[in-house]
């Protein structure tokens, strides 16, 4: 007969001094451990003795009515946690939960700019201030080309073809792609280096396509401090970042007619899955659609 009392124990001390995990980590541990114990209670079961099958159920049993997938993860990697514990403390010859499947993550629709919505953000900008055409060509070129914030603050004059309307962009783990400028943002941009020339630039930042006043480089934290605050002067009460300017250049294009894989190329996205994220956010629109044209809603 196991003794669970001692294996529990051992597990605690297994999860604070070989882990170092935080009391609070532990306890929550413990929390989702307890789900699996009362399982096994009902079932009149050994935990120890538990396969594969008895976890599928369980997990059946504790997820049929839940849809967070975060939560049930949470649940998971405990239970996997407990059973690795006893593997290793040689408690058991095989682990039960090593095919235990984990749910996919939720994938959550990003908040999107409509057109109009953009324009009164661009109304707002207080074009007398020198870092007004600056603030113009940012949003032009975060909407008009989708770039990513961190490929914002990083990009270069020297991979900038204004002529040709395209850019150099060097995006995650160093991966470069061409992507074009639009007409607007190149309009923008240009009178922004007019302003450009009569600061006084860093020796370190003289090919940095933003600057500060001072002539030195942007941060992440500057752009999503301008994004934010011309989104509350336009009166725009939607949870916004500069990623959202990219997820509305995406969601616009695609509303459009643009093909998926261009999009994905544009965006600089090793993976067409992440793409499709923005395939589903015409629901709303489908939805529509049925309600005005199946026959079954026009009697």
């Amino acid at each position: 007969m196991t003794d669970l009392n001692h294996i529990l124990r051992e597990y605690r001390s297994y999860l604070r001094l070989e882990k170092s995990l935080s009391v609070n980590s532990v306890a929550a541990y413990f929390q989702d451990l307890d789900k699996l114990l009362i399982y096994c209670q009902d079932k009149q079961a050994d935990i120890v003795s538990l396969q594969l099958p008895d976890l599928q159920d369980f997990v059946y049993q504790q997820f049929r009515n839940v849809r967070h997938t975060r939560t049930q993860a949470r649940v998971l990697s405990g239970i996997r946690s407990f059973y690795k514990f006893l593997l290793y403390h040689n408690y058991i010859d095989a682990d039960p939960s090593e095919l235990l499947d984990f749910p996919s993550p939720e994938k959550h629709l990003p908040e999107v700019l409509t057109i109009d919505e953009i324009d009164r953000m661009i109304a707002t900008i207080d074009m007398s201030k020198p870092e007004g055409q600056r603030n113009r060509a940012i949003i032009e070129m975060l909407y008009g080309s989708g770039l990513r914030v961190s490929e914002l603050v990083t990009l270069k004059l020297s991979n900038m073809y204004l002529n040709d309307k395209y850019m150099l962009i060097e995006g995650k783990g160093s991966k470069q792609r061409l992507v074009p400028i639009s007409d607007e943002a190149e309009k923008q941009f240009r009178l922004w280096l007019e302003v450009r020339c009569h600061l006084d630039i860093k020796p370190e930042y003289v090919d940095y396509a933003f600057v500060n006043r001072y002539g030195r480089g942007l941060t992440r934290v500057m752009i999503f401090t301008i994004i934010k605050q011309l989104a509350a002067e336009a009166g725009i009460t939607k949870n916004i970042s500069p990623h959202t300017l990219r997820h509305s250049f995406a969601t616009h294009l695609l509303q459009n007619g643009a093909d998926i894989r261009i999009i994905q190329q544009l965006l600089g996205h090793e993976d067409i899955t992440t793409t499709e994220i923005y395939t589903h956010i015409n629901v709303g629109d489908l939805r529509e659609a049925i309600r005005k044209y199946h026959p079954a809603n026009n009697h």
